[in-house]
Formats: structure tokens, C-alpha cells, sequence
């Protein structure tokens, strides 16, 4: 029995003891392969990256777009390679393409036919509602950037200020010293549509948008990214 009880005693002096810190170890991890998307900002890696593509004025690096999903970079770079193969592999009317050290949207070579015709009879179209409202953020707030004017609108106008430039109502005026974007001015072409000289014989803006005061909190709020 002496012999039984010291083998014991010997045994649970070399057994590891777990020590109860409310956290289970090993056994926490999510076995499925789940990533917590928590910090992401999006349902997941993919949408936030063509997310984040559809509204940028140019093309983003991935050390840029994985900052942006708080991802490590050979992640986000296989995820907009899988991205790109899926898209031509659908047969889809873009891609996207690397290209400039960067990635960004394209439409289809083969596609441009239908491309040019849309831009073509476009300029003998009267302005939708969505490209009005546009071509007036750029009037009364330019020099202004593509994204200042999607956040006062609060909807994607890559499209719209596309058909404005190629209908030469607006036109690049250099590019915004911090972030780089591109900025946007109205054109003589859309004065002269307008019948007047300058842009200071525009009408008070306060008579037809009553809620200026929250254009400019796009201005004076430092949180508001634009």
C-alpha cells in the first residue's frame, strides 16, 4: 500500500495543472474557418474590397485596400486575385485588372461597342434627375472631389460624373493636395448651356437646396470621410 500511495503522489506531482483563467485555450478557436468580421465593415473580405473599388477615384494598392479592411495583405491580395478569375470566368461585363501598381474596375474589351453606343446616344439625352443634382454639387462647391460629392448626395455617382465629362459639362481642375483625388469644375461648354457668364450669376444656392447647412457640416466635421 506504501509502495501504491507514493506512485500516486509521484504521478500527480508531474501532471500539468490547468489553471482556471476563464479562457479555454486551444479548444476557443473557431474550427469551421470562419474570420471574425467585426472590424471589417462589410459582410465579408470580398464585398468590402468592391466596395471600397466602386467608389475610388483611382486604383488602390493592396497594402492601401488591406489598411482600409484591416486584413493582412497576402490575404486581400489573393482575395482580388479569386475576385478577378471570378469575374472573367462569369463572363461579366467588367474585370478587374492590376494595373499602375494598383487595382481598379474596367469595363470589358469587348464590351466597348455597346459602351461607346450608350455614350454616344447619351449626349443627345436630357440629364436624368441623378445627373442634375450632381452637375449642381459640382457648380456651387467646386473645385470638388468625386467622393465629396457621393457623401452630399449620399449615393455612388462614379456613373454620373462619368456621362458629365464625357457631355464636357464638367472637366478635371488638377487633383486635392492631401488625399490626391481628383478634383471636378464645371465647364465654359455648361455656361454656355446655361446662358451665362460665370459661375457667380448662378442662383443663390440657399433658394433651392434649404439644407445647405448640412452641405457644410461636410466641410466642418473632421469625421465625416469624404
Amino acid at each position: 500500500m506504501n509502495d501504491d500511495a507514493q506512485r500516486e503522489n509521484a504521478n500527480d506531482a508531474v501532471t500539468p495543472q490547468t489553471a482556471d483563467t476563464g479562457h479555454s485555450g486551444p479548444e476557443t478557436l473557431d474550427v469551421s474557418g470562419e474570420i471574425d468580421i467585426s472590424d471589417l465593415g462589410a459582410p465579408n473580405l470580398r464585398a468590402a474590397l468592391e466596395a471600397v473599388l466602386l467608389v475610388a477615384d483611382e486604383a488602390l494598392d493592396v497594402l492601401e485596400l488591406a489598411s482600409l479592411t484591416r486584413r493582412p495583405a497576402a490575404e486581400v491580395g489573393t482575395a482580388l486575385e479569386e475576385l478577378a478569375a471570378e469575374y472573367a470566368d462569369t463572363g461579366r461585363g467588367f474585370t478587374l485588372v492590376e494595373a499602375g501598381g494598383g487595382w481598379r474596375f474596367y469595363t470589358r474589351e469587348d464590351c466597348s461597342e455597346v459602351v461607346e453606343r450608350f455614350v454616344r446616344d447619351g449626349q443627345q439625352a436630357r440629364l436624368t434627375q441623378a445627373a442634375l443634382e450632381t452637375l449642381a454639387v459640382v457648380a456651387y462647391r467646386q473645385p470638388v472631389t468625386r467622393g465629396r460629392i457621393a457623401a452630399i448626395r449620399g449615393v455612388n455617382v462614379d456613373g454620373v460624373v462619368r456621362t458629365l465629362l464625357m457631355r464636357g459639362l464638367i472637366a478635371e481642375a488638377g487633383s486635392e493636395p492631401d488625399s490626391g483625388a481628383h478634383l471636378y469644375r464645371t465647364t465654359a461648354y455648361f455656361l454656355e448651356r446655361l446662358g451665362l457668364n460665370s459661375v457667380e450669376e448662378l442662383p443663390p444656392i440657399a433658394a433651392y437646396l434649404p439644407d445647405i447647412d448640412t452641405l457644410d457640416t461636410f466641410d466642418a466635421d473632421p469625421h465625416v470621410e469624404v
